[in-house]
């Protein structure tokens, strides 16, 4: 038994307990081998012994018997052909006396009957080649035992002088009567007494290859004898000996048992063959999210959790650890699995994210890596921790730019943004706080809408000034507001409990007042709204902005000569309106420089903010882009999937009547909410603000040329 001590690195060091500290023990596998195992390699050895005694036994057996077979088949033969004889020596006899000419067949038969005879004969006493009874070849031994020596001479007596008087017969068919009649009659008078030594030499080999069976028997019953009590042996011996070790296995098991069922860790061999061993510990289960089986394939079970990419660069890094030439320690830092992000279900059954992290070490044998120890963390709080760090920093960050943008910024215009932007989160704030648990839901509902348009308005006045963060928390709001109008749960109590962040936009907002106090050293300021150039400056950013977001390429041209002949809250009106309309020209008209290109047009697009007096004497705010028009055909499609109309609705309407649905609350063309697009509110705040000065909105377009919007106000 060892204890197993972790160490930094990738070394584990395993230390015989009760050895002394320090030492490390590296017995010979060789040497020991043989000393542990001797006597059952020695029973081992006398049963392979036996056995290939055995073999060899029964293949000479074997041999032999196959020589008596062949044997007793000629032999058999020879009994056979001397009656043939017999038999054509008495139809020869008898077409002589009927006068009748000899038949060749006969003659033939009688041939071929004493040639096979003579030739069985000749082997059975001196060994040879003769023809076996499919006609063949085959090689007959001579026989060798002494009866069988007995009865061939027997027969051998009897043939000879009845060979020597067939030889005129077997001459041709001029042999002479009396040559016919003393075969004939020798044959008679011998014929008994030939088959019956026939008869006997076939019994002999008979009895030949019965003894050698019989042996052949004894030889297989001596060896599997000797098999069983050499297996007795090896039982009696080890038996003992297994069931200690079995006992010390047991204990080993159950040793690994409960230290893998009480590390926190996912623990579990990789073999050569990229498949789990048979062990793993209990967390491994839980932290893949699935139970696991001892013999999947490794890259299997990753494949449900990471990319492809990933899963590529993991089954390289993997067969890398597995070749004994590359160092382990120089892989460590390009281990592809040290963080992976998946989705698991938790004992709630709800989805959640957790970030894991493999870790590879050898397990080597010499020189070669026989398995990989792979040990797996939950690294989910640190990834976490991670990124509220990097969220703090960059937040930290974004702060202190918009902090120097703030400076940056025009004095006047920034106390301006701040009175507004204070005046309109609070009237958020009281928006909300008005509906109560009783207000019905259109009471709800409007003033969801309500606050939906100012911090629309907001964002787009933050934006417009680079105070990213503040558009960015508006942001935010808005997409708890579309939440909540989306639910199909707008009441006064889901209002109430909805996390929303005016807190921490008032808060801010007051540290930009603050600071606007401080830059005018006055502690209550004439709010004013700013130059013509600061707002010059403000739109002329906004649309860039606006522009790289949606990656695409705009120049702005601003003219706002008119400024300052407005009043400041009617000026604040006309600024939204300006903001709004710049925003929708960037994001719906302009197309991206592609676009652009492949009809011809120049990749940067223009648009054009003016405001200024027209021949009337009215002002008139005008905001130009050279983008792709209005298309009445794209308005229609989404007012039938938005499910606004029908179908014979929409036919009943003109193209005027079908593109004023776009000043509609809820109506965008754009395909994703975003920072810029998607929610329609920024052509309704539009419509409402017009409706506050009491302006005239005029809008013209041409497909694939411009589209313009007209304010004209007194």
């Amino acid at each position: 038994m060892s204890a197993v001590l972790p160490v930094s690195g990738a070394d584990r060091i395993v230390v015989p307990q009760g050895a002394p500290a320090g030492a490390r023990t590296a017995p010979s596998r060789g040497q020991s081998m043989f000393g542990k195992y001797r006597e059952i390699i020695i029973a081992v050895a006398f049963f392979l012994l036996f056995d290939l005694g055995v073999l060899v036994l029964n293949f000479y057996t074997s041999f032999k018997i196959d020589q008596d077979t062949v044997a007793i088949n000629l032999s058999g033969r020879q009994r056979v052909v001397s009656q043939r004889v017999a038999r054509t020596l008495l139809e020869l006899d008898a077409m002589r006396a009927a006068g009748l000419p000899y038949k060749a067949e006969t003659l033939a038969e009688l041939r071929a009957g004493a040639k096979v005879f003579q030739l069985s004969q000749l082997a059975f006493r001196e060994g040879g080649t003769i023809p076996g009874g499919d006609g063949k070849p085959v090689y007959l031994h001579p026989v060798t035992s002494s009866r069988g020596r007995e009865l061939g001479e027997k027969v051998e007596v009897l043939w000879k002088p009845y060979f020597a008087l067939l030889q005129p017969l077997l001459a041709g068919d001029n042999f002479t009567q009396p040559e016919l009649a003393l075969a004939l009659s020798y044959s008679q008078a011998n014929n008994m007494q030939l088959l019956s030594a026939a008869n006997d030499f076939v019994t002999e080999t008979q009895q030949i290859g019965a003894s050698r069976a019989s042996v052949l028997r004894m030889v297989q019953t001596g060896g599997i004898v000797l098999a069983l009590l050499n297996f007795a042996f090896i039982l009696f011996k080890f038996l003992r000996r297994l069931k200690t070790s079995d006992a010390a296995i047991e204990a080993a098991t159950e040793e690994n048992r409960e230290i893998l069922a009480s590390v926190r860790e996912g623990l579990f061999l990789l073999t050569p063959g990229h498949q789990l061993g048979s062990q793993l510990s209990r967390s491994t289960h839980a932290l893949f999210g699935r139970t696991l089986v001892p013999g999947q394939n490794f890259f299997e079970v990753l494949s449900t959790l990471v990319s492809l990419k990933a899963l590529t660069d993991a089954r390289d890094y993997v067969e890398l650890l597995f070749s004994p030439h590359v160092k382990e320690q120089l892989v460590q830092g390009i281990n592809p699995l040290s963080e992976v992000e998946l989705t698991v279900a938790n004992r709630l059954g709800q989805q959640t994210t957790r970030y894991l992290s493999f870790h590879f070490n050898r397990v080597q044998d010499g020189a070669t890596v026989r398995h990989l120890l792979v040990t797996v963390q939950d690294i989910t709080q640190k990834v976490e921790l991670q990124a509220r760090l990097a969220g703090e920093r960059q937040r930290s960050q974004k702060e202190l730019s918009m902090m120097l943008k703030a400076f940056e910024t025009e004095p006047a215009m920034m106390r301006a943004f701040v009175e507004r932007a204070e005046a309109s989160l609070l009237e958020v704030n009281d928006l909300l706080r008005s509906t109560s648990s009783a207000s019905s839901e259109a009471q709800v509902l409007k003033a969801v809408d309500g606050a939906y348009r100012r911090i629309h308005a907001f964002k787009g006045d933050a934006a417009s000034l680079g105070l990213e963060i503040l558009a960015t928390l508006a942001h935010q709001f808005e997409s708890e507001l579309q939440k909540l109008k989306d639910s199909g749960a707008a009441t006064g109590d889901a209002l109430l409990a909805l996390p929303l962040p005016l807190e921490d936009l008032l808060s801010k907002v007051g540290a930009f007042k603050a600071l606007s106090q401080k830059r005018s050293g006055d502690s209550a300021p004439s709010w004013h709204g700013g130059s013509a150039e600061g707002l010059h400056a403000a739109l002329t950013q906004l649309a860039a902005q606006v522009a790289a977001d949606c990656g695409k390429r705009v120049k702005a041209e601003v003219h706002l000569a008119g400024m300052p002949e407005i009043a400041p809250a009617r000026m604040d009106l006309v600024r939204e309106i300006a903001i709004q309309l710049l925003r929708n020209a960037v994001v719906h008209g302009v197309e991206t420089p592609a676009a652009r290109q492949a009809v011809g047009k120049a990749a940067e697009g223009q648009v054009a903010v003016a405001l200024d007096r027209g021949e009337d004497g009215q002002w008139q705010l005008t905001v130009r882009d050279d983008g792709a028009g209005l298309n009445a055909g794209d308005v229609r499609r989404r007012l039938l999937e938005l499910g606004w109309y029908n179908e014979e609705q929409l036919q009943s309407f003109s193209d005027k009547q079908i593109v004023a649905n776009i000043f509609k609350p809820g109506f965008s063309t754009a395909g994703a909410a975003s920072r810029h697009a998607g929610r329609g509110v920024g052509l309704d705040l539009v419509q409402a603000n017009v409706q506050s000065l009491g302006a005239r909105l005029l809008l013209s377009s041409t497909p694939g040329r411009h589209t313009e919007f007209r304010v004209c106000f007194s």
